[in-house]
């Protein structure tokens, strides 16, 4: 891995982000540190490494992170350099990915070898002591020269060992960075595959909405057309040419644009098919080809060569053994030849010790050292196989995924082709969306008519009450005036007052409205059913749904309602009209309203299909609504059964108390009229009167405590009667009043009732008494009407309460009704869920048995054999009722036995043939080497005589880069051979630097011509001489060509080479040749 520096060429600010990033070149696995900037534009590195990937500019693919790096952008578009330094970008030769591409041949590793050193030579190496007469101590040296090749011979090897094992580890990174490039290429052919797949997801979505809803346009489009035949048109609105709805279309074309529709709607279906299939084809490929990554040839080697690194190691420790023995030899030497050597130690002795040594180098260590090179070699050609099998696959798996992305962008450009189609078939199937959204519409005109005319009614009685209100205003207002003057008059003069302007009064308003809507239909709501049925509002078919647009028109009321609250409040208190009236007129309105919105709304909404997510939504929706309702159904029942409850209650404790009360008027009655007292006196009758009216109003007070919640219509009675009129015949009439409104309601106030003595009736006025009477009877027969109109609001709260309950309990049956739907579709929804997870569970079983073959033992026979067993199985466990992929699996593993048994036949005849073509390989390995000799010599021969032929000396015209021969003339000057023309002399510049280093000056000089100056000999020996000197010439942009000059620029006079006045001569300049072999051309040259 090499590192080098990038300039981005932009500002040197601090701000800017330095940092490192790892370059590799997908095709070798070669990796390259550069140091750069988040400013280096991406060109700029492409630029860099065109040279050093030896990949063309344009031929440059870069990737990192599954992202493309455009050239124009700077890297700090992708997060790079990233500030932890794992930055990678990865380079793809695009050449190499065409599908015409050639495989890439083995990379050829350069492995210096290091030759083993020759062996010594005593002549060549003499030492003091190979004279000694001693022939222990003349050993020494030979032994010393013996060690020291040792060592050196161990040299080599660990040399040639460890540099074998580092390119070993080279080559084993090359192949991590090639599998990490298949990673990137998959990670950014995904991203695109990913996107297709969402067009074509979002396309086919659309699609089949369309497609469903035209085709249950096209399968009822008879029976919308017998529904349109079947709705009479309101007899004002029938014609002589239109008695029907259908008779506001033209049948005979629109069956004409149903056949052109339905022709259409095949045809486009089997465009769509067509393309499902070939999509269908390329996402199984595109799958198996994400499927075969996995099928990576790459190990880990990891262990392996840290298990090899044993064997430097050993090598290292032998090492270490010779340079200790080499050091012990050249020790005992040095001492033999300065005579130290010590008693102890003879020469003999030290030669007998150095023999085992020498046996050891020579039978233990360098044999263990070449032992230990050859598992290192081994490993090496085992990390070229794989390095050449990762290239392979790598360059087909990314042939594979640039085949692919030109296949998938040839499906992208299908989408707005057949987007553009469904555009077309929306236009064709516009005159049939009119024929279902007929009834609709009309039904909906309809109800628009109730609506306006209720709006109108409403609209008349706000005008009223608005003119009341405003004459209401305008009479306190005069009143107001009125008092104002009355009070100021008597003190101000009446002209004073009239000039101020005191005496004006309010104009009268008068709300006058100008007609309008009279040209309504004379229908009413209960019209719309009859001319109009509900069925006309397009109910949606099984497979579409209408809850969407019911939860818009719910909401759209809802709002319609809102708007007109304010006014609705205000419609209770219209004078001349009840509030009953009022709430159903504004009850029709806003139902003829709702009527109208869903049917506008259930056109459109009838090509609204629901997918998974919404349907779940829909069913908790409709479930939490229906439980929600039911809820507030029985909460309102038991409200209103709560109050009926408290009513009853109310009404018995009433007759209750007026039957008391009854009695103890009575007995008061009968009471006083059997007292014989005459003499007594009014005012004892008074007391007697106001100790019953005493009582009287305690048990009424206590009756108050249950009648709190009665109707406050209820009127106050204080009933007085006289002790002078009480007879018979009155009490029996007080009697049945009070019987008869034993239901009424009443209020805490207190009746008094005053008792009569029979015994002074006479003393009375009889006049007074029969007014009391009378007055009684009166206020009974008022308590009676006041009863009877309590028992008619009660009679219409219980009918309220009984349509409530009625409406209640039609919600409760349509939302039973619903919940039953969803609980059917829930229903088979679980019935398909259990039967593709029984599938599922019988597919995961028939895997796992396939997952058992596949790693079972026994290699390549033993899977065929396994495989082989399984699909007999397989083939005796089918079962009739089994799923068709089930069936299709096992079919497929019966044929994948049979394969892979001719494959292991197939496989064992090849083994059978292998060692055969080992041995002719061999051969034809042996006579490639020959003829690669044979070829190697026959080229350097050629290059010799081409560059032999390339470097001819010119002899004709000279011209700049090419070659010139110069004689030496017996002037001393170097005049040029020219055939055609003379006077071409060689520069004093060009003389100086080919003799400036030679003992003498040469007879000639051969060399490239880099400039020719052409001068003329002058005759005034007075004109200025110019000097043109070596810079001028290499700056003058026209130096290939010669040029014209007047003046001589050498020499010390005007004529240096003694040539007549005004003769022309040229002045070359010549470089000096590399020291190769020329061959002077033919004078026919």
């Amino acid at each position: 891995m090499s590192s080098t520096v990038i300039s981005s060429g932009g500002s040197n600010s601090n701000s800017i982000h330095q940092g490192k990033l790892l370059v590799h070149i997908a095709e070798n696995g070669h990796s390259y540190e550069l140091e750069c900037n988040e400013n280096t534009p991406v060109e700029a590195l492409m630029r860099h490494m065109e040279p050093v990937s030896e990949i063309n500019f344009n031929d440059q693919l870069l990737l990192s992170l599954g992202l493309r790096l455009e050239p124009h952008r700077p890297l700090s578009a992708y997060k790079l350099p990233s500030n932890d330094g794992g930055g990678e970008v990865f380079i793809f030769n695009k050449a190499r990915l065409q599908a015409n591409s050639p495989p890439p041949q083995p990379e050829q590793i350069d492995i210096v070898e290091i030759p083993d050193p020759q062996l010594p030579v005593a002549s060549n190496d003499h030492h003091p002591l190979d004279d000694d007469l001693d022939p222990a101590l003349k050993a020494l040296p030979s032994y010393e020269r013996q060690f020291r090749h040792h060592y050196q011979r161990g040299h080599a090897i660990y040399s040639r060992t460890l540099l074998k094992y580092e390119t070993c580890e080279r080559l084993w990174r090359e192949q991590k960075v090639q599998a990490r490039a298949v990673d990137v290429a998959c990670r950014n052919f995904d991203q695109y595959y990913r996107g297709i797949i969402q067009n074509y997801t979002e396309f086919m979505k659309q699609f089949t909405s369309q497609h469903r809803a035209y085709s249950d346009l096209l399968a009822n489009f008879d029976k919308e057309l017998e529904k349109l035949r079947a709705i009479k048109l309101h007899p004002s609105l029938q014609t002589s040419t239109r008695k029907c709805l259908l008779d506001l279309v033209k049948e005979d074309n629109l069956r004409k644009v149903a056949d052109t529709c339905s022709t259409s709607q095949r045809q486009f279906e089997n465009k769509v098919s067509q393309f499902k299939q070939m999509f269908l084809e390329v996402t199984h490929k595109v799958e198996e080809l994400f499927a075969s990554r996995d099928s990576l040839p790459i190990k880990n080697l990891d262990p392996v060569i840290e298990e090899h690194l044993r064997y430097i190691n050993e090598q290292k420790s032998i090492m270490q053994s010779l340079s200790k023995d080499v050091s012990t030899v050249k020790k005992l030497v040095d001492d033999c030849v300065s005579c130290k050597l010590s008693s102890s130690l003879r020469p003999h002795d030290a030669v007998s010790a150095l023999g085992p040594m020498y046996d050891v180098h020579d039978k233990n260590h360098l044999p263990k050292m070449q032992a230990c090179n050859r598992p290192i070699s081994k490993l090496l050609d085992s990390c070229k196989d794989k390095k050449h099998e990762m290239s392979i696959f790598l360059h087909n798996y990314v042939k594979k995924i640039v085949y692919f992305t030109y296949v998938i962008k040839d499906v992208k450009m299908q989408f707005p082709v057949f987007r553009e189609a469904m555009v077309r078939q929306d236009e064709l199937f516009a005159d049939l969306k009119l024929v279902r959204g007929i009834g609709p519409a009309y039904r909906a005109s309809l109800a628009e008519v109730v609506r306006r005319k209720a709006s109108m009614k409403l609209y008349m009685g706000m005008a009223g009450q608005l003119a009341e209100k405003l004459a209401t205003k305008r009479e306190i207002e005069i009143r107001r005036r009125e008092e104002f003057l009355k009070s100021n008059s008597s003190y101000m003069p009446r002209d004073l007052l009239a000039s101020m302007g005191l005496y004006d009064n309010p104009s009268l308003c008068d709300v006058n409205i100008s007609p309008f809507d009279t040209n309504l239909l004379d229908i009413d709501l209960s019209d719309l059913e009859r001319y109009a049925p509900e069925h006309l509002a397009g109910l949606p078919s099984k497979h579409v749904s209408l809850y969407g647009s019911k939860e818009l028109a719910v909401e759209d009321i809802e709002k319609y309602d809102s708007e007109q609250h304010l006014e609705a409040c205000d419609l209770a208190e219209i004078a001349g009209t009840s509030k009953t009236e009022v709430e159903n007129t504004k009850l029709k309105a806003d139902l003829a309203s709702a009527i109208a919105v869903i049917c506008s709304l259930c056109p459109a909404a009838e090509y609204e299909t629901l997918d998974d997510d919404k349907l779940d939504s829909l069913l908790k929706n409709s479930a939490q609504k229906t439980a929600e309702a039911l809820h507030l159904k029985d909460e309102y029942a038991k409200h209103l059964q709560s109050v009926i409850n408290a009513k009853h209650t109310q009404c018995e404790s009433y007759v209750k108390r007026i039957k008391e009360l009854e009695q103890r008027i009575s007995d008061q009655y009968d009471a006083s009229c059997i007292s014989n007292s005459l003499d007594a006196k009014l005012g004892d009758h008074t007391s007697q009167a106001g100790k019953s009216r005493e009582g009287v109003d305690e048990n009424m007070m206590d009756s108050s405590g249950i009648n709190q919640q009665m109707d406050s219509s209820m009127l106050e009675t204080q009933v007085q009667v006289c002790n002078k009129s009480g007879n018979d015949k009155s009490t029996g009439q007080l009697g049945m009043s009070l019987t008869n409104s034993s239901t009424a309601e009443s209020t805490p106030k207190a009746l008094n009732v005053l008792p009569c003595d029979a015994v002074a009736e006479s003393n009375l006025d009889s006049k007074v008494g029969g007014n009391l009477v009378l007055e009684l009877q009166n206020a009974l027969a008022e308590k009676s009407n006041q009863l009877s109109d309590a028992e008619n609001s009660l009679e219409a709260a219980m009918n309220e309460v009984s349509l409530n309950c009625a409406h209640l309990e039609n919600c409760l049956h349509e939302a039973r009704a619903e919940t039953q739907i969803h609980l059917c579709a829930a229903e088979s929804r679980a019935s398909e869920y259990s039967t593709l997870r029984a599938s599922s569970v019988k597919m995961h079983g028939l895997f796992e048995r396939l997952r058992s073959c596949v790693y079972a033992s026994g290699g390549v026979t033993g899977f065929a054999d396994s495989l082989r067993v399984l699909a007999q199985s397989m083939a005796n466990s089918t079962n009739a009722s089994e799923d068709d992929n089930i069936t299709e699996f096992r079919k497929y593993i019966g044929v994948l036995a049979d394969k892979v048994g001719f494959l292991s036949r197939h496989r064992e005849e090849l083994l059978g043939k292998c060692p055969k073509l080992e041995a002719a390989n061999e051969q034809l390995r042996k006579e490639l080497e020959e003829k690669k000799q044979l070829v190697k010599t026959l080229y350097m021969k050629h290059q010799i005589e081409k560059q032999a032929n390339k470097e001819k000396i010119s002899f004709r015209r000279f011209e700049v880069h090419e070659l010139a021969a110069f004689v030496l003339n017996s002037s001393g000057h170097y005049e040029a051979i020219n055939r055609n023309s003379s006077n071409y002399y060689l520069s004093s510049e060009s003389v100086a630097l080919f003799t400036e280093h030679l003992p003498s000056r040469p007879s000639f000089i051969v060399g490239h011509i880099v400039h020719i100056e052409r001068q003329t000999v002058k005759s005034s020996p007075n004109s200025p001489r110019p000097e043109y000197s070596v810079a001028d010439q290499i700056d003058n942009p026209t130096s290939e060509t010669v040029m014209d000059h007047l003046a001589l620029n050498s020499g010390s006079n005007l004529n240096p080479y003694g040539l007549p006045v005004g003769c022309e001569y040229f002045v070359v300049t010549i470089a000096m040749l590399p020291d190769t072999a020329i061959r002077s051309s033919s004078m026919d040259s």
